[in-house]
């Protein structure tokens, strides 16, 4: 068993464990930038009910305690306990050898201030300190550059790799080229 653990980022962030306690801050973000959450939860469907599959998506990571195949945190400032974005560890996988892949949502108003790097950086300190080397993917479509450039600094940071050749990801009924990226992490990286 391996628990979700409370992460603290720097001097301003910290990450808890993603519970339905979240639910409110998160749908109000939604509704704030529903396009960027779009593209950070593509599985969302604008035409249902958002409210009901992110507290959907909240209860399963909550049944998923402890069993280390997912870690979701939901990213706070710490000076006003303010919900910032949502970090995690899925297990939708597109690389046989991936353990975890890697997805992140920050509200418009913390962007552009290394948040979700800074994150990613204490996550991965975390998954490091494992007796087994743990791989992680990222996956990003190729007209975020935002997210390449995010996906790039974090290889550089951590030794990764992007794959040369794209690979399909299904949304909604269609194939999308995306960027693969993978990160090993442990004492055997």
């Amino acid at each position: 068993m391996v628990a979700t653990p409370e992460l603290i980022v720097g001097e301003n962030i910290l990450l808890r464990p993603a519970s339905n306690a979240v639910l409110v801050a998160m749908f109000e973000a939604y509704q704030e930038d529903a396009e960027a959450a779009q593209a950070a939860l593509p599985w969302l469907d604008p035409q249902e009910d958002v409210r009901r599959q992110l507290r959907d998506m909240l209860y399963d990571i909550e049944a998923q305690k402890g069993n280390d195949r997912l870690h979701f945190w939901s990213i706070h400032s710490i000076s006003s306990d303010e919900f910032v974005g949502l970090i995690g560890l899925g297990d939708e996988l597109q690389s046989l050898q991936a353990a975890f892949n890697l997805g992140y949502w920050v509200r418009r108003q913390y962007r552009r201030k290394g948040i979700a790097t800074e994150c990613v950086n204490c996550i991965f300190a975390w998954l490091a300190e494992r007796s087994n080397t743990t791989t992680v993917e990222i996956a990003v479509h190729p007209h975020n550059e935002a997210g390449l450039a995010t996906a790039d600094a974090i290889c550089s940071a951590w030794n990764g790799e992007r794959l040369p050749e794209f690979i399909g990801i299904e949304f909604n009924e269609r194939t999308v080229p995306h960027h693969l990226h993978l990160v090993h992490l442990g004492p055997e990286a």
